[in-house]
């Protein structure tokens, strides 16, 4: 598995593991429409999107985040895990390269939103708490880097 940054030839297979993550959810296969354009939604803006691949380049997990203004501050976006590459450290070590890169760029804070209901958002539920992060409010998690 490589740690990659964002490029435009991974687009549709991205796009694709994210539908199929997001049917493997219960949820429906609808894509947010900052995915369509990662370069303007993300990287124009100074932010980071990262990607996990496999050895042959198939797309595996997708994790991005968006500085809150002029803050030390970043909210964590589109965390998808191919189902089948759930619970194998995957996503973990994307996380932890996402909050290297943050500290790096002077990010002390990450927050993220999480879905409702809870119960269909298990797994996200789960998953931060294990990683350092904090319920602070209903749906929102924060770690300080």
């Amino acid at each position: 598995m490589r740690i990659i940054p964002y490029d435009e030839r991974y687009k549709e297979q991205m796009l694709t593991m994210i539908k199929e993550a997001r049917l493997a959810l219960g949820l429906s296969p609808d894509i947010r429409d900052d995915l369509y354009d990662i370069k303007s939604n993300y990287l124009d803006n100074g932010d980071i999107f990262l990607l996990a691949a496999e050895e042959d380049g198939t797309v595996a997990v997708c994790l991005g985040y968006s500085r809150i203004g002029r803050t030390n501050e970043a909210f964590l976006h589109r965390f998808y895990v191919k189902a089948s590459r759930k619970h194998q450290g995957i996503g973990t070590a994307l996380l932890n390269t996402v909050e290297t890169i943050m500290k790096g760029n002077g990010i002390t804070i990450s927050r993220v939103h999480l879905g409702e209901p809870k119960e269909q958002w298990f797994e996200s539920y789960l998953f931060y708490p294990k990683n350092g992060y904090e319920e602070y409010e209903s749906r929102y998690m924060i770690k300080h880097l």
